[in-house]
């Protein structure tokens, strides 16, 4: 599984960015796809998942209200809608997949559940 990020950039606090992330390969065998980021210095955290084939997103406390995660299975594309950015939100975005749904929820949803990644895009806020 191939998966490939885009959209990042820079934007003002309040303002919104969309990131998008395209995966190829052996999709058909997904259960869970998410949404990591890491700031200079920090650990890499988790922002939210889709378990596949259910329609409710699951966010992490920093992020719920505000980013809103989509799919499109017919172009396969993942995707991270951002509003009410913040500076706190500055990082290094990543797209994650995983073959298993056990990542996919709550206490779980950790990095080392996931064994596929992008390179990731840049979302800078100031």
């Amino acid at each position: 599984v191939q998966l490939v990020e885009s959209g990042g950039g820079s934007m003002q606090a309040g303002g919104s960015l969309r990131l998008s992330c395209a995966a190829s390969g052996n999709t058909d065998s997904l259960k869970c796809v998410g949404w990591f980021r890491q700031a200079p210095g920090k650990e890499r955290e988790g922002v939210g998942t889709i378990y596949l084939g259910s329609s409710k997103p699951y966010y992490v406390d920093s992020v719920k209200g505000r980013f809103t995660i989509s799919q499109d299975n017919a172009k396969n594309m993942l995707n991270l809608q951002m509003t009410s950015l913040k500076p706190e939100d500055t990082a290094m975005y990543y797209c994650a997949a995983a073959f298993s749904g056990f990542g996919c929820f709550g206490e779980e949803f950790k990095k080392e559940r996931f064994g596929f990644w992008g390179h990731g895009t840049q979302v800078t806020v100031s």
